[in-house]
């Protein structure tokens, strides 16, 4: 056979096998594919049998949770249902208690009412009754008067005279011994009150009374120190006094040189200078000048840090730079012995205590107190008195006006318009008055004592005056023929107001007027 022949025979003798095997192939994979599924599905049924069991056993526990919680929630419904009715029981018994008092309350004010009503009837009844007597009056003095015209012969106006003289000296008298009454009382109410306020506050501040004196005083170490002082033909000792402004006083006392000067600061650099150029040695005229423009710059910063701390200690708040330095050079400045600036922070304390005691304003009453007396640190380079200076100022620096009147009122120039005034005047007396803090001379002492007692005498009726206690009481005895005791209280207020007119005095006097009848007799 030909080639192609057999080629073709056998191209299909393979086409066969194949078909052959596919088939047999396709058989044995259908079979395993059947088993397969039988196999899933199977399977797919007892999940699907498990996840009902499960899901029922889910659900009664779902059912059982769920019965729980309506359990609990009734129960805490039925919790607070009782306890809302508690509340609107508790709410209705305090609305019955509020109706019963309400009632109760306008049973009583209808029984004020008609209490009221009575009282008022009454009232009327009295006006009646004294408007009739006070017509009987008027009838009787008109009685009165007919008998006096008759019996004295005088005509109607003479007579009214003569009664109203009549009640004129009887009411004086009554209306004297009431007064005097009343106002001891209430001096003896005042005086106790503002001895507690004023016990309380001196009890809160007590600073130590310290004395101070300015004794402008340079030591020398030897009185050959003095012809250096006084220089070839007196050059150094003009250049000194030129310089600073002080005169120097050499010659009477030994071993030292006494600085004069009215000005106080003047004073302290002229004696700062001095004790520099003691202890150098080196006195010659440029030395002079330039120590003393050191000791200018050195006394500015120390009057500046006075002023500040003095502003810190008191606790005031802020305050004009320039009213600082015043305050620092208040330092420098003595009254009586007594130094200004501690006087000044002494009065800030005390009248901020006293401001607290009745419940005024601490910080201003403290204010006040420290500028009361500013006016001093400028006195003696400006006209006029301290306390007109120092209102000046305080205008001038825009101080608060209770302080502006603090500082006029606190020697009474001025009438106080404020309680805090009055808190200054009192803690300036307190300061300036107790014992220790002021000193004078024995001359001016003696004259103080003198015009004491010579003003007492001046009054009628006085027989003797005695100052007593350093002249912080004058006694007077008077002629108890002459002086009622009515009149005793009258003259110690008169002896007091022109005490406060016409004298100048530290702290306090009291006036004491002793009026004393004695009777004797002798038995034989």
């Amino acid at each position: 056979m030909p080639d192609g022949i057999w080629i073709l025979l056998i191209v299909i003798a393979l086409l066969v096998g194949v078909l052959v095997g596919g088939y047999f192939m396709f058989n044995r994979g259908k079979q395993v594919v059947e088993t397969k599924f039988e196999r899933l599905g199977k399977d797919a049924a007892k999940i699907i049998e498990d996840a009902e069991k499960e899901g029922q056993a889910q659900k009664k526990d779902l059912i059982r949770e769920g019965k729980k919680e309506i359990s609990e929630a009734r129960a805490i419904s039925e919790k607070e249902i009782a306890n809302k009715k508690s509340e609107l029981q508790e709410e209705a018994r305090k609305l019955d208690r509020r109706e019963t008092n309400l009632e109760n309350r306008s049973d009583n004010l209808d029984k004020r009412e008609s209490g009221l009503i009575a009282k008022e009837t009454k009232l009327e009844q009295r006006v009646a009754e004294i408007e009739k007597r006070n017509n009987r009056i008027e009838e009787l003095i008109t009685e009165q008067e007919q008998k006096l015209m008759e019996i004295a012969g005088l005509n109607q106006e003479q007579a009214r005279e003569i009664v109203f003289k009549r009640l004129e000296d009887e009411l004086s008298m009554e209306m004297a011994i009431y007064v005097k009454d009343v106002t001891e009382k209430a001096k003896y109410e005042a005086n106790h009150k503002s001895q507690v306020i004023l016990a309380n506050a001196i009890h809160q501040y007590a600073n130590e009374t310290v004395q101070e004196k300015t004794v402008s005083v340079v030591a020398l170490p030897n009185d050959e120190m003095k012809g250096r002082i006084i220089g070839r033909e007196g050059r150094n000792i003009r250049a000194i006094e030129a310089v600073t402004g002080v005169d120097l006083i050499i010659d009477d006392t030994p071993d030292s040189v006494v600085i004069s000067c009215f000005d106080p600061i003047r004073r302290e650099i002229a004696r700062r200078t001095l004790e520099i150029l003691v202890s150098d040695g080196r006195i010659q005229p440029p030395r002079i000048e330039e120590v003393y423009n050191k000791c200018t710059k050195e006394l500015e910063n120390e009057i500046r840090e006075e002023g500040e701390k003095a502003v810190f200690e008191t606790g005031i708040g802020k305050i004009h730079p320039e009213l600082i330095k015043l305050i620092g050079r208040l330092r420098f400045r003595t009254s009586y012995g007594q130094n200004a600036l501690s006087h000044s922070k002494e009065v800030a304390f005390l009248a901020g205590k006293l401001a607290v005691e009745i419940g005024e304003d601490e910080i201003l009453a403290r204010r006040a107190g420290l500028l009361h007396d500013i006016g001093k640190s400028t006195d003696h380079e400006q006209e006029g008195s301290h306390v007109d200076i120092g209102v000046e100022i305080a205008t001038k620096f825009r101080e608060n006006k209770v302080v502006i009147n603090a500082i006029a009122s606190h020697h009474g120039d001025v009438e106080a318009n404020h309680v805090i005034s009055e808190l200054v005047a009192a803690a300036d007396t307190l300061s300036a008055a107790r014992p220790g803090a002021r000193s004078e001379s024995l001359d001016n002492y003696i004259k103080r004592l003198q015009q004491l007692e010579e003003l007492s005498k001046e009054f009628k009726g006085v027989d003797k005056t005695y100052a007593l206690q350093a002249g912080r009481e004058v006694r007077i005895l008077v002629k108890p023929e002459e002086i009622t005791d009515a009149e005793a209280y009258k003259l110690a207020r008169d002896i007091k107001h022109k005490i406060e007119t016409t004298m100048n005095y530290p702290g306090t006097i009291k006036v004491t007027v002793i009026r004393e009848t004695r009777v004797q007799e002798v038995a034989r």
